[in-house]
This record gives structure tokens, sequence and C-alpha cells, in this order.
């Protein structure tokens, strides 16, 4: 079975859906790779620190969610 390639940034190797949306995406790309080295290396990763970043990199559009219908009286 083969298995199938995703889309990559060009610049960091990324890939391109992990970027979107983000404010500085060579930040992103870097704090994405950084983690993905320590995770490897079997250092301990700071979950927090790394959410928080990610958040700040965020572009602040949040997901639609459903309407939900309105009570009447």
């Amino acid at each position: 079975m083969v298995m199938r390639r995703v889309p990559k940034d060009p610049k960091s190797g990324v890939p391109k859906k992990y970027l979107s949306g983000a404010k500085n995406k060579r930040k992103k790309a870097a704090e994405i790779k950084r983690t993905a080295q320590a995770y490897k290396e079997g250092r301990s990763i700071d979950v927090k620190a790394v959410s928080k970043s990610r958040t700040e990199q965020a572009n602040g559009k949040s997901k639609t969610t459903k309407r939900k219908r309105k009570k009447t009286a």
C-alpha cells in the first residue's frame, strides 16, 4: 500500500495544513520542528508552553458552531 504524500511548505518542510491561518508561519514551523525533535529524542515537552505558543499563533477566527434554536415563551 502506497502512503499518500501531503503538500508541504517549501521553505520549512512542514505540512501546509499545520501552518494555515498562522500569523507568523516561520515561527510556527520552528516551534513544530522543535517540539518534534524533542519528542524523538525522548526529552520532556512542556505541553502548556506549546499550547500557549500555538494559541498565540492562531488567526483568532473561531470555528462556527451550530446555532441553537431560541426558546419561545
